[in-house]
């Protein structure tokens, strides 16, 4: 039974844990949607949401704990002005998670943790395919 168990050790040890989901959290506000393992994902998302919560709340006191726990300024900043004013609406609920699959070596779940208002470049791959479609043509 999982009762009393705050969190899952990700079978790490703390210094490696922390600096994996500190890595990870960078990475999910830089980028707005990253490819993890579901047992990281799961852990990840539970520190992303409680971070723009607070981001939601422009204070000094909430950048300082942000930057503690975020290893980027500039993501900080992207935090702060950008992120937390989209979800300004939301009580919750700021990530997804959607199942891939499994991973071919270890058949590890593979899952996509992304920003729910995450929204595809459509513009670039409409180019891409019409840069193709020239070349094609030639």
């Amino acid at each position: 039974m999982k009762h009393r168990r705050g969190f899952n050790p990700l079978g790490m040890m703390s210094a490696h844990r922390k600096a994996t989901r500190r890595n990870m959290i960078t990475s999910l506000f830089k980028y707005e949607r990253i490819r993890t393992t579901k047992p990281k994902a799961l852990e990840i998302r539970r520190s992303a949401e409680k971070l723009i919560t607070r981001a939601k709340i422009d204070s000094v006191h909430n950048r300082r704990i942000a930057s503690s726990r975020l290893f980027d300024e500039g993501i900080v900043a992207k935090l702060f002005t950008d992120i937390a004013p989209r979800m300004k609406e939301r009580n919750g609920g700021y990530t997804r998670i959607l199942k891939l699959g499994l991973r071919r070596g270890d058949s590890a779940e593979i899952v996509l943790l992304e920003l729910v208002d995450y929204k595809l470049n459509i513009e670039g791959s409409e180019k891409k395919a019409a840069k193709k479609e020239k070349v094609a043509n030639k």
